[in-house]
C-alpha cells in the first residue's frame, strides 16, 4: 500500500511538472497584481509576436507556394518578421519569468529565437518545454522541433519530430503539399548530415585574428589567388553613411586587409569610391585583384552588380554591368575566369532551372559582356545555387546549393570540368558545410586553404571570416624493425614508425607575379602584359600592372606552353616563356621585370622564339614574338638591330657558332619576308662564348640556348 501510495505521488509529481499553466488567477492565488502586469506583458509581446509570425508564414507561402522554391532554410528567413519579434523578446521573457510552464508562451519564445538567435540553444529549449506541457499547442510545434533540432546536429532528434509533423501533413496532403516535399527533403538531409558527420574532413578552421574581424559582423570574403589581399563585407559602426537598418544593424561597407609577413594588417575601408551611404557589399573579385565586384540593393529589382577597377592605389567608381547581366530580378555573386574573358554569376531571372542558378557571360569583341546563359542542369537544381566561385585553375568550380546532396539549407559543392562537362557535384564535407546555411566560400590559388564567414561561438563578433586549411588524409602508422616511438619512457612500443606524410591535393595552377619597373630608374611602370597559348598563337588574355606599385599576378592553369609578353610604349618588351605540363601541381614563380627604354645599346632576350632541335628551322610557337618584334620594328622605323643567337656549351665550338648563326640568319629572313628592309636587320651568331648562366645544369644550359637582339641605332 505504501509503495502504491509513493508511485501515485511521484506520478503526479511527474504530471504537475509537465502541465501547462493559463494565466489565470486560480493558477497564481495571492498573486494578483503580479499576474495582472504579466498578462499586460503577455498581450504586448504576444501582439508583435503574432505579428511577426504572420510576415514570416505570408513569407513561406510567397516562397513555397507561388514560387514553388524549397527547402526553406534560415537564408530565406533573413529578414522575415526579424523586427517584430525583437520587439516581442523583452515583454514576453517577462511574462516567462512569472509563468515559465505556458505552452504557448513557450512557442513563442521559441520561434522568436529561432528566427533571430538561431544558433543559440535557446529556441530549442523553449520548444521542448512548449511540447512538454502540451504537444498539441500549435500545429507546426513539430515542424520547429524538428528545425531547431537539425540545426544543433541533433539528427535523429530532428527526424523524429519532423515525421511526427510528416504524419499531421498528410492527412492533408492537398493543402499541405509543397510543406510535405519540405519536410521530405529535411529529413533527406538530417540522414546525409549523419553520414558526413560520422567521417568528417580533416581540416583546420582559424579565426583570422582582431586585425580583419570586429565585435561587429564580418563576411563575403575574397581573396586574391596567392593570398596576399582579402577584401570583405562588414556592419560597423564607422559605416559611411553611418545608418541602421530595420534589424537595427548598420549598412554594409567594403573593408580591405593585406597579409605581411605572414600577418593580416589592420582592416580599413577600402575606398570612398566604392562605399556609399548605402549598401556596399563584396560580390567577386579577380585572381590577380585588380577587378572587384559589388553588390548594391535596387528597390526597383532587388540588387545588381557593379565592376570597379583598381588604378594605381585606388578604386574607380564602380560601373553598373550591363543588362545582359543584370535585370530586373536579383543578382548576387560573382566570379571572373583566369583570363577574364567569362564571368559566372547568380541570378534568379524567369525561365530558370530553380529558384536561384548559376549563369555565365563571355566577353565580346568589343569587350562587353555577351548574354548570358544558364550553365544547365550538371550545376543548377531545381532548389536554389548561390556563392558561385570558379577557381583560377579554370576548371574547378565551388558554389553553395540547396538542391544536390545537402546537410542543411545551402551547403558548399565542388564540381570539375571534364570531358565538356561538369562533373557531379561533391559535397565539401562536415565540419565545413553544417546544418545551417553554408554561403561564400573562396579558395586559394593553391587549393589548399578556403576563407568563409562564420557565426561560430568564441569569435569576435556575431560573424568572422574563418580560414579553413586542408590537411588530407591522415598518416597511417607502418611496421618497422626499430624503436622509433615511445608511449612511456617504461613502456616502449616496438616495430612502428610513421609513414610518408600525405600531400593534400594541390591545384593544377602556377601563379607568376612580380613588379614592373624602369630598368635605370627603378621606378614602377604600368605595363601591359600578354599572356599567350604559344601552341595555338593565341593570345589568352591582356593584364596590366598596377600604375602605383607596378605589381601583377598572372594564373596559369596547367597544361600549356605559355608566353608572356610584358609591353610599355617607348619601352622595348619583355618576354618570357613558361612550359607547364599537365597535372603539374601548384607553384609559385616571383618574375621582377625592369623594362629598358628604346636606346641604342640596349639588348632584350626573345624567350618565345624556338626552333627544331639541333636546327635553325623556326617553329610555328614562335609567330606571336616575331609579330611583337616587328611591330617594334614598324613603329620605330629608324631602328635598326643585331639579331644574336647563342648556345650552350654542349657540342664543339665550331658546330655551336655555325648553329648560331644559321639561327640568328633564319630570324633575319623571317623579318626580311614580312616587310622590314634588309639594312635594318644584322644577323650574328654568338656560339658558346657569350654564356649568362652556368652549363653545368640543364636550367642554366637553358638560360644560354637564346636569340636576342641589341638595338645598333635608333
Amino acid at each position: 500500500m505504501k509503495q502504491l501510495i509513493a508511485f501515485v505521488i511521484l506520478f503526479s509529481t511527474l504530471s504537475l511538472l509537465g502541465q501547462n499553466v493559463e494565466f489565470e488567477k486560480d493558477n497564481f492565488p495571492g498573486k494578483k497584481d503580479e499576474l495582472k502586469d504579466a498578462r499586460r506583458q503577455l498581450d504586448v509581446g504576444m501582439e508583435f509576436f503574432l505579428q511577426g509570425k504572420k510576415e514570416m508564414d505570408d513569407y513561406k507561402r510567397y516562397y513555397i507556394g507561388e514560387h514553388k522554391f524549397l527547402p526553406v532554410s534560415r537564408y530565406d528567413y533573413m529578414d522575415a518578421g526579424g523586427e517584430l519579434f525583437r520587439q516581442a523578446l523583452a515583454p514576453l521573457g517577462t511574462a516567462q519569468k512569472f509563468n515559465p510552464d505556458n505552452a504557448r508562451l513557450n512557442y513563442a519564445l521559441g520561434v522568436v529565437f529561432f528566427n533571430i538567435d538561431h544558433i543559440s540553444d535557446a529556441a530549442l529549449k523553449h520548444f521542448e518545454k512548449a511540447y512538454q506541457l502540451n504537444p498539441e499547442v500549435e500545429f507546426d510545434l513539430c515542424y520547429y522541433l524538428g528545425w531547431a533540432s537539425h540545426l544543433q546536429s541533433k539528427w535523429d532528434e530532428a527526424i523524429k519530430y519532423y515525421q511526427l509533423y510528416l504524419t499531421k501533413l498528410q492527412t492533408k496532403p492537398k493543402l499541405y503539399g509543397m510543406d510535405i516535399e519540405d519536410i521530405a527533403k529535411k529529413i533527406s538531409e538530417c540522414n546525409t548530415g549523419k553520414e558526413l558527420s560520422a567521417n568528417p574532413e580533416r581540416v583546420f578552421v582559424d579565426n583570422l585574428g582582431a586585425s580583419v574581424n570586429s565585435s561587429f559582423a564580418e563576411y563575403g570574403p575574397v581573396i586574391t589567388a596567392d593570398e596576399s589581399t582579402i577584401i570583405f563585407t562588414a556592419r560597423r559602426d564607422n559605416s559611411t553613411g553611418g545608418m541602421k537598418d530595420e534589424r537595427n544593424s548598420y549598412f554594409e561597407d567594403i573593408y580591405i586587409s593585406t597579409r605581411q609577413n605572414g600577418k593580416w594588417s589592420p582592416s580599413r575601408h577600402l575606398s570612398k569610391n566604392i562605399n556609399s551611404s548605402e549598401h556596399d557589399a563584396t560580390a567577386g573579385l579577380s585572381s590577380d585583384g585588380s577587378k572587384l565586384y559589388v553588390y548594391r540593393y535596387q528597390k526597383k529589382d532587388g540588387g545588381d552588380l557593379y565592376e570597379s577597377t583598381l588604378f594605381g592605389n585606388d578604386w574607380e567608381v564602380p560601373v553598373h554591368m550591363n543588362r545582359n547581366i543584370n535585370s530586373k530580378f536579383h543578382e548576387s555573386s560573382v566570379s571572373q575566369s583566369f583570363d577574364g574573358r567569362r564571368i559566372y554569376f547568380i541570378s534568379d531571372k524567369d525561365n530558370g532551372i530553380g529558384d536561384r542558378d548559376i549563369y555565365f557571360s563571355d566577353m565580346d569583341v568589343k569587350g562587353e559582356w555577351s548574354t548570358a546563359k544558364n550553365v544547365g542542369t550538371d550545376l543548377n537544381t531545381r532548389y536554389a545555387e548561390e556563392g558561385v566561385f570558379i577557381h583560377p585553375d579554370g576548371k574547378t568550380i565551388y558554389f553553395s546549393s540547396k538542391g544536390h546532396k545537402t546537410m542543411g539549407g545551402y551547403d558548399i559543392f565542388k564540381s570539375t570540368w571534364e570531358n565538356g562537362k561538369w562533373t557531379t557535384p561533391q559535397n565539401l564535407g562536415y565540419p565545413i558545410n553544417g546544418p545551417d546555411d553554408d554561403v561564400f566560400f573562396v579558395v586559394s590559388g593553391s587549393g589548399k586553404r578556403a576563407y568563409f564567414a562564420s557565426a561560430k561561438q568564441g569569435g569576435f563578433g556575431e560573424k568572422d571570416l574563418y580560414r579553413i586549411t586542408f590537411l588530407g588524409p591522415e598518416k597511417k602508422p607502418m611496421l618497422s624493425t626499430e624503436d622509433q616511438l615511445m608511449a612511456l619512457a617504461a613502456n616502449p612500443v616496438s616495430d612502428l614508425k610513421m609513414e610518408a606524410a600525405v600531400e593534400t591535393k594541390s591545384a593544377k595552377l602556377t601563379i607568376l607575379k612580380g613588379v614592373v619597373t624602369d630598368a635605370k630608374t627603378n621606378q614602377p611602370l604600368e605595363a601591359s602584359i600578354d599572356l599567350i597559348d604559344n601552341t595555338a598563337n593565341v593570345v589568352l588574355a591582356t593584364f596590366k600592372s598596377n600604375s602605383a606599385s607596378g605589381k601583377y599576378l598572372v594564373s596559369l592553369p596547367s597544361g600549356k606552353n605559355y608566353g608572356i609578353a610584358v609591353k610599355k610604349e617607348n619601352y622595348l618588351f619583355h618576354s618570357e616563356n613558361f612550359i607547364i605540363p599537365e597535372g603539374a601541381d601548384y607553384q609559385e614563380y616571383t618574375k621582377d621585370v625592369a623594362l629598358k627604354k628604346i636606346e641604342i645599346g640596349s639588348t632584350i632576350v626573345l624567350r618565345n622564339i624556338f626552333f627544331d632541335f639541333d636546327k635553325a628551322t623556326i617553329r610555328p610557337e614562335s609567330a606571336n614574338e616575331l609579330d611583337r618584334l616587328i611591330k617594334l620594328l614598324t613603329d620605330n622605323p629608324t631602328l635598326k638591330i643585331e639579331l644574336g643567337s647563342h648556345t650552350d656549351s654542349k657540342g664543339s665550338d665550331d658546330y655551336n657558332m655555325k648553329l648560331s648563326d644559321n639561327r640568328s640568319k633564319s630570324v633575319v629572313d623571317y623579318l626580311i619576308g614580312k616587310g622590314i628592309a634588309a639594312q635594318r636587320l644584322v644577323a650574328k651568331g654568338y656560339g658558346e662564348t657569350k654564356p649568362i648562366d652556368t652549363n653545368e645544369t640543364d636550367a642554366g644550359r637553358q638560360n644560354n640556348r637564346r636569340t636576342e637582339f641589341k638595338i645598333l641605332e635608333k
